[in-house]
């Protein structure tokens, strides 16, 4: 472990910042900046190489995920620790998937931010309580039948309708026509064995939120 710690907490609610700053106060090696949007927390990341970088999903000009590739690219060491208000098993897949050594809710014990700066320092992958629990009970859950058989378009189109977007709005994320999407949909619902766009909607919905 280094002799000084450079943190980067991005967060934007005033009051979880202080209370983060409180908590990493007690460790004197600890050099903390703080950022409260994704394109401060882009610079100081350049600017200042934390070693360590405590990331919100939800930042007011954009999601933590989206940003995690330019972190990683313009900082190569960083380790990025999730600090989050959820703890779905579908965004700590995706937020590991992104290259997250940790991911910590706001509702577990606050001494759990401090555990996983030290073990993500030793090289390992911290998940709080909240979020071991949730993986734990997603891995119990037998799998959609048809879900593994998705490809990477299907998959954006169900996170979208998960999300609560419109056949439109998603096809504008993704850059094609109004008609792919929706011949798009009536394949999912084909290959997840689903019958109806409001059963589609609902299981994209609950997904997200497993």
């Amino acid at each position: 472990m280094p002799e000084t710690t450079r943190i980067l907490l991005v967060e934007d609610h005033p009051l979880i910042r202080a209370g983060c700053r409180r908590l990493l106060a007690q460790r004197r090696n600890f050099d903390l900046q703080e950022a409260d949007r994704g394109l401060a927390a882009l610079e100081l990341n350049k600017r200042h190489r934390p070693d360590i970088l405590l990331l919100d999903l939800d930042l007011p000009d954009g999601n933590g995920l989206d940003l995690m590739p330019q972190l990683v690219a313009d900082n190569a060491p960083v380790r990025i620790i999730i600090l989050s208000m959820y703890g779905d098993s579908g965004r700590v897949s995706r937020a590991l998937a992104k290259g997250a050594k940790g991911y910590v809710t706001k509702n577990d014990d606050p001494a759990a931010i401090l555990t996983a700066i030290d073990k993500v320092l030793e090289g390992e992958v911290y998940l709080g309580q909240t979020v071991a629990q949730a993986l734990a009970l997603t891995q119990l859950q037998p799998e959609t039948p048809g879900l593994a058989e998705l490809g990477e378009r299907e998959k954006a189109i169900l996170d979208g309708l998960g999300d609560g977007k419109s056949l439109a709005e998603i096809a504008a994320d993704l850059g094609v026509t109004y008609k792919t999407v929706a011949n798009a949909a009536g394949l999912l619902k084909s290959k997840l064995r689903i019958r109806t766009s409001a059963a589609l909607v609902k299981f994209a919905v609950e997904r997200k939120s497993a």
